[in-house]
């Protein structure tokens, strides 16, 4: 649900944003909420599905006639979903481990963790990085304060739309525009990624 408060904060405190909220709807995402499937789908599209162009996680799904991927049903995913795209052996490697790792942790609820806590069950996992903990914290568990600063289009609409230096620091540059969005900066990311996908529909 759209929070006022939250975009009149960042309104007031950053005028490249209160142009974007001001241009463009506001990006309405639902969340699947079950953290095994969008990290399979970080995996194997190297995209979270709720961003993805090529749907190719979503063509996977279909052609296993699965809504979503379980433990339960990972076998029919792969058999049906899977074979039908060529992965790579540090995919399917980090598929594995992944399955490994909800069988060492199947009863972790992942609502009830911090940020933090979530970021280092997921650690464990051989092959998924910061990135793909920021997706999962982002669109999965939607926390409010997550700032995805390897994201490359991310960086991409920062640079453009703050007249950012990429050669001199970015992560640093990033992170002080970031000051500004005070506890709602998924909020805010959100919007500059939803800016970026408004810019090429036109």
């Amino acid at each position: 649900m759209k929070n006022a408060a939250a975009l009149n904060h960042i309104s007031s405190n950053d005028a490249v944003l209160a142009n974007i909220i001001s241009t463009i709807e506001y990006p309405q995402i639902v969340s699947t909420g079950n953290v095994f499937n969008d990290l399979i789908s970080c995996i194997v599209e190297q995209q979270i599905h709720y961003r993805s162009t090529k749907k190719i996680f979503q063509k996977m799904l279909m052609a296993a006639e699965l809504a979503s991927v379980t433990p339960e049903n990972f076998s029919q995913f792969e058999e049906h979903g899977i074979a039908s795209y060529s992965l790579s052996q540090a995919k399917y490697e980090t598929l594995l481990g992944l399955i490994a790792f909800w069988n060492t942790h199947p009863q972790v609820n992942w609502q009830q963790l911090s940020d933090t806590e979530v970021r280092t069950y997921l650690s464990q996992i051989k092959g998924i990085g910061p990135w793909a903990m920021d997706m999962i914290l982002l669109y999965t568990l939607e926390r409010p304060t997550v700032f995805p600063a390897d994201d490359f289009h991310l960086k991409e609409i920062m640079v453009k739309e703050y007249q950012l230096n990429p050669a001199s620091k970015l992560k640093a540059q990033m992170l002080e525009m970031a000051k500004m969005w005070g506890e709602h900066t998924s909020l805010a990311v959100k919007y500059l990624l939803a800016w970026k996908a408004f810019h090429k529909k036109r």
